[in-house]
């Protein structure tokens, strides 16, 4: 494997465009309907690792953008995906976020009971019904994948292919990490930003403001940072890390960061984030891996989501490595969250002109650019009347 290229071999077209996407995109509900149909519910999202379901009946669901998945380890070992929707009258079937139970699924609404494999097993006082088929009364599948250990669902079919095909350009380099034999370091944790989706991505596709806004990453790794450019749908971001940190909880992760045996020289030291559009990121460090994504609330509001594996061996000094490594996160996720809420609140001023953005910033611009190639009506920049914009997105996106 190649050692990474810098940015600087990276060249820059002279007719790229600085401009990101319109304020109004941020701040239309009928936009925002669009990217739910659009975005969301037809590209993968990151569920979980198998490790999260270690038992049979082990399961683990969450809601997005008005879809509900269940993920489900069956008798046969095999994870699952299904919508968590009874067939009956479209209850959860699990109401808890993570649980387990011993055999069966029962929705809490009327008693209808679900094999571990999603078939149905019976109907509360069935006699009340005709014969129901158990494959064709049973839980709705969601298209699903399992990738280096994490389960990725679909609610629809969409533009992107399978999701190794997706990542091909970076298997090598992935492969180094073991993450299918990873294990939790903690529960899936979530929380809400006041912001528009598209602004925490905006913030999170760069690291032209490492250096001001994020000291301790500046102290661990800032020098050496770079992000490439999304490419058919996936980006990578890497930085090597310093050697000394002025900072208490850099200079002590610096100590205590022990690379696993057989790393190749570059991965040893290295922090690498693989973005996959349109919201979601796996990031990579030496001592463990993540991913987080977000999903929209409202045009306003987003919901944030993501969980930290450790390997399965961990030392004691990894162990050590990690807890610092998360604190160095939080630290930063906390800075971030106010730059979202300065920009995302600025695009409904009226002294708002829109982006301008650095040669750095490859990842806001071709996010915006994978964006405008899915909801073309986004390229507009006056904002159209709210009935209007479904229409003309379509009419768009066929040439009309």
């Amino acid at each position: 494997m190649n050692r990474p290229v810098s940015h600087r071999d990276i060249s820059v077209p002279e007719s790229w465009d600085r401009c990101g996407l319109p304020g109004w995109t941020y701040h239309s509900a009928a936009f925002l309907e669009l990217e739910k149909r659009e975005l969301f519910r037809k590209h993968w999202q990151i569920a979980c690792h198998v490790s999260d379901l270690p038992e049979t009946g082990d399961y683990l669901a969450f809601d997005m953008c008005g879809e509900r998945a269940l993920i489900l380890r069956g008798q046969d070992g095999e994870v699952r995906a299904f919508h968590n929707m009874c067939r009956h009258r479209g209850a959860r079937v699990v109401a808890e976020e993570k649980g387990s139970c011993k055999g069966a699924l029962v929705c809490p609404f009327h008693g209808w009971v679900y094999n571990l494999d999603g078939t149905l097993r019976g109907a509360a006082r069935p006699k009340s019904f005709p014969e129901l088929d158990k494959v064709e009364f049973g839980l709705q599948p969601l298209e699903a994948e399992i990738w280096n250990g994490f389960v990725f669902v679909r609610f629809e079919k969409g533009p992107q292919g399978a999701v190794a095909d997706l990542f091909a350009p970076f298997a090598e380099e992935i492969a180094h990490f073991d993450i299918a034999d990873m294990v939790p370091a903690g529960e899936i944790w979530t929380m809400v930003s006041e912001v528009n989706w598209k602004s925490v991505r905006d913030v999170d596709n760069e690291g032209y403001h490492v250096a001001l806004a994020h000291p301790a990453l500046q102290d661990l790794y800032g020098r050496s940072y770079f992000d490439e450019p999304f490419v058919n749908g996936v980006s990578r971001s890497y930085a090597e890390c310093n050697e000394n940190g002025r900072r208490w909880s850099v200079r002590n992760y610096l100590k205590a960061m022990q690379p696993r045996p057989g790393m190749p020289d570059y991965l040893k030291r290295a922090w690498v984030y693989y973005g996959l559009f349109p919201n979601a990121v796996i990031a990579a460090t030496p001592e463990s891996v993540q991913f987080y994504l977000e999903f929209p609330l409202s045009t306003g509001q987003t919901l944030l989501r993501g969980s930290i594996y450790r390997y399965r061996d961990e030392t004691r000094q990894q162990r050590v490595a990690r807890k610092l490594a998360a604190r160095i996160d939080y630290e930063t996720m906390g800075e971030d969250v106010r730059l979202t809420e300065w920009s995302n609140e600025a695009m409904n001023s009226s002294a708002f002109k829109g982006f301008y953005l650095s040669d750095l910033e490859y990842g806001v611009r071709s996010h915006h650019d994978h964006l405008r190639a899915v909801l073309p009506v986004s390229t507009l920049d006056e904002r159209p009347h709210e009935d209007d914009i479904a229409r003309l997105n379509a009419e768009m996106a066929t040439g009309g």
